[in-house]
């Protein structure tokens, strides 16, 4: 009697994983892509999350404000040391195509009563970046945009140059539509669109490995059966991942890509940014053939 009351009061075993099991590499990857569902994380999100309030804002999680009396100290690195900021969530629209006809077309969008523009040389050689006002077209100075940034690729030796152009993402949409307008870009007749990434072959085996040790709980659905691992999404909170990416015009051969999330951006501020970058950064030797 004694041995079968002792059956009973043995406790069930518990269903739900160790923290160990819970915080191995293979779990964290499939537990990060299943929550970025709707949200996009950063590259940086784990490190501001611990520290931050998180908020949710153009389809991206970002911090929002410290979580610990920190103010004096990002203070004192801006103007003592340095100061990192991730502007991943800044869109990237990347532009290809010949010289003069991408000049001739952006001078539409933009004027040289606000500043500089996309033909300014110190930004044309592509050692400067710069920054300008974005009109629709030929309609300055009303029906405004919003501010971007650019920066061109050095010259190649070939007609054909590469320009990118960041921006807000609240003011993606609008300058992306006035874009293919003005180029008259269109979705190319085959176009690409990118499956969800998931594990590679080497964590796939590693999450076998894991479910199949002990008497793990395998997740199920709402059917019951067993679920499937969340796949990585392609894209940002700006575009659907499953959308063409890319236009093409037929009559001059310019070319508009997404590059959003695909191109992270960083902004150092401080009197020893230059010296972080240097230390960073190794310059690679020059090879000429």
């Amino acid at each position: 009697k004694q041995a079968e009351k002792a059956v009973h009061q043995k406790k069930e075993q518990s269903k739900t994983k160790c923290r160990k099991a819970r915080r191995r590499h293979v779990n964290l990857v499939v537990e990060f892509n299943r929550r970025q569902g709707k949200n996009i994380w950063l590259e940086t999100h784990i490190w501001h999350a611990k520290r931050f309030h998180m908020v949710k804002k153009w389809g991206y999680c970002l911090g929002d404000s410290p979580t610990q009396k920190c103010y004096r100290a990002c203070y004192r690195a801006m103007t003592n040391h340095c100061l990192l900021q991730d502007l991943s969530y800044y869109c990237c629209l990347e532009l290809t195509g010949k010289e003069n006809e991408l000049l001739k077309q952006l001078a539409r969008i933009c004027s040289t009563d606000t500043g500089l523009t996309f033909e300014e040389v110190c930004c044309l050689s592509g050692r400067f970046e710069g920054s300008l006002n974005l009109y629709r077209a030929d309609r300055y100075p009303e029906d405004m945009l919003g501010p971007v940034t650019f920066i061109w690729k050095p010259r190649d030796g070939s007609e054909n140059r590469q320009l990118w152009i960041w921006m807000h993402p609240a003011l993606k949409q609008d300058i992306l539509r006035e874009l293919k307008a003005i180029f008259q870009c269109s979705e190319p007749e085959e176009a690409y669109i990118p499956e969800p990434v998931t594990t590679s072959v080497q964590e796939e085996k590693q999450m076998d490995v894991v479910l199949s040790l002990g008497k793990k709980r395998k997740k199920e659905d709402k059917e019951g059966e067993r679920a499937v691992p969340a796949k990585k999404i392609i894209g940002d909170g700006t575009r659907d991942p499953f959308q063409s990416y890319a236009w093409i015009s037929q009559t001059t051969g310019i070319v508009i890509s997404d590059k959003t999330m695909e191109i992270l951006r960083y902004r150092l501020i401080g009197p020893l940014s230059h010296s972080v970058l240097t230390e960073t950064l190794k310059a690679a030797s020059l090879q000429t053939v």
